[in-house]
Order: C-alpha cells, then sequence, then structure tokens
C-alpha cells in the first residue's frame, strides 16, 4: 500500500476547458483546496480511449500519492491509468487491485455474503449475450422466485421490466429475454460480465425505501449521505455488521450503498470505490474531504 503523507486529488478537467475541474465536481475541488489540499485535472475522455499518457498530462509530475475524485473508470483503465501515473511520480493512493475490488461485485461479494443478495455471476464481454444453456447453468443455483440483472458494476434499473428485474427465475425464457437485453443495452459499455441477485423487497415499490450511502476511508465511517435515488431523505443505519466486513476488506476508501428491507434488517446492496461514487448535493462533502485531508 502507498503511504499518505500528502493530500492530492486529481479531478476530471472540463472538457471544454481542460485546465479547469469538470463543474461537476468544482463545489468538491473547492473544499479540498479550503482543507489544505492541491488538486490536478484528468482528462477522462483520454483514459476511457486508453490513451492514459495524454490523461496525466496536465497532472505535475513527482506530486506525490494522490486519489482519483471523478466520473467512474472500468478496472483496466483505472490500472492503465495508474501505471502512467506511477511512471510521472504521482502514484494513486487506491491501487488497480484495490480499486477492482471494491469496485465489481465478484471483488466483494465474498466478504458481505451475510449481509447482501445471493449472487450468481457469469464473465462476458460486451455484445455478447449468453446462450439458453448458459443462463439456465448460471441461474440454477438461485433456484426459482424474483431477481435481478446487472453487469459487475451498473444495473439498467430504468429498464426495470425490460432489462433489469426477472419476476421469477423459474421462467428461463424470460430470464434469457432480460440478461439478452440487459446485455444490449449495455453496448460496448458492459463491464466485467454478467450477474444475477436475488430480488429483496426494500419498499421501492409503495415509495417507502429507506436507503443511504455509507463512505469509508481507511475502514472508518466518515460519512453517511443521501443514496442517489433518494436524495431528500438520510436514514441512519445500523452498521454494526457492516464495519468489520469493510474492515475485512481493506480498501482505503469505498462506499456501501445500505438499504432496509421490509423484516427491518440493513441489507448490502452494492459495495464501490468511493473515488468514483456518486455524492449527492448537500450531502456532506466537507466531512468526506476532512476525513481524505488527515
Amino acid at each position: 500500500m502507498v503511504g499518505v503523507s500528502a493530500h492530492t486529488v486529481l479531478f476530471c478537467a472540463d472538457p471544454l476547458s481542460p485546465r479547469r475541474v469538470d463543474p461537476y465536481f468544482a463545489d468538491q475541488e473547492a473544499l479540498v483546496r479550503e482543507y489544505g489540499g492541491a488538486t490536478a485535472f484528468v482528462d477522462h475522455d483520454a483514459v476511457l480511449a486508453g490513451n492514459s499518457a495524454a490523461a496525466v498530462r496536465r497532472v505535475p509530475a513527482d506530486a506525490g500519492p494522490v486519489w482519483y475524485r471523478g466520473w467512474m473508470i472500468p478496472a483496466d483503465r483505472y490500472a492503465e491509468l495508474a501505471i502512467a501515473l506511477a511512471a510521472h511520480g504521482t502514484p494513486l493512493v487506491v491501487e488497480p487491485d484495490d480499486y477492482r475490488t471494491a469496485h465489481e461485485l465478484p471483488g466483494w461479494y465474498a466478504t458481505f455474503e451475510s449481509v447482501t443478495p445471493q449472487s450468481v455471476w457469469l464473465p462476458r464481454v460486451p455484445l455478447d449475450p449468453p446462450s439458453r444453456d448458459e443462463v439456465a447453468e448460471l441461474v440454477r443455483p438461485l433456484g426459482d422466485g424474483p431477481a435481478i440483472v446487472k453487469d459487475y458494476v451498473k444495473s439498467r434499473k430504468h429498464e426495470w421490466a425490460e432489462a433489469c428485474y426477472i419476476p421469477d427465475l423459474a421462467d428461463l425464457e424470460h430470464c434469457v429475454h432480460v440478461i439478452t437485453r440487459m446485455v444490449e443495452l449495455q453496448d460496448d459499455t458492459l463491464q466485467g460480465g454478467i450477474v444475477v441477485r436475488r430480488f429483496e423487497d426494500y419498499g421501492r415499490s409503495t415509495g417507502q425505501a429507506a436507503e443511504a450511502r455509507v463512505w469509508w476511508v481507511h475502514t472508518e465511517p466518515v460519512l453517511v449521505s443521501a443514496h442517489p435515488d433518494t436524495p431528500e431523505d438520510v436514514p441512519q443505519p445500523d452498521l454494526s455488521a457492516v464495519a468489520p466486513l469493510v474492515a475485512a476488506l481493506g480498501c482505503r476508501f469505498v462506499t456501501t450503498d445500505l438499504a432496509q428491507r421490509a423484516d427491518g434488517a440493513w441489507r448490502v446492496v452494492e459495495v464501490g470505490d468511493g473515488q468514483v461514487s456518486d455524492l449527492p448535493a448537500g450531502g456532506g462533502a466537507a466531512a468526506l474531504f476532512s476525513a481524505l485531508a488527515g
């Protein structure tokens, strides 16, 4: 692990004005500076295009360890960015293996298995939906009942009935249809493969969902923010079962999305790398960047 003795954060540059921060992150960049940190900008489009050398062109050389804070990056591209920055004398605090662990479900699932819906997955390249037999083999461990479909990172929740929700895994033809449609809609952005997770009722259908995003820095919970899906509601979830699991995961900067199930249990819906997790407006960014500066 890289030791952190300085507080420097790399933000995404404004695509229209690369010497400035992307406007979406302007308030966060200002907070870093308020807490005595330094900032620099990376070209996110260049990172996604596989040209990390160009992406870090405006990053000062030999700046020491840095956090990244910006738009989502696929794990392979993050590893390329890490190599480019290390060669630049500016290594990322969150190393590529840890980023992948927190960012992709297969990396964190075993650690959180006791507090998250049962899941299965199948590695897959984009634009390559599985066959009927592959789907049958994939979902067999889940039995019957409802489930949701996603890739290793994101779902198509806005196309809920079409490409996310399976009412009954016993209906194999419908499973194939939903999974195929999810792969089609993800197009070339499909990350890692296909995940099928047993559905749990968090009250979303009735508008009564209690959801929160918890931000952990060096395995300590430094902020509980609203979940982006429920920005007006910030519940205070019970973290007693989750905290030791975050410690066991061992990653420096992660988020856990928690939702309260119909029976009252708090469940981990997603884990993510905190560098690329969305922070709702007014979500307590000061507490977060104060912790990153420590």
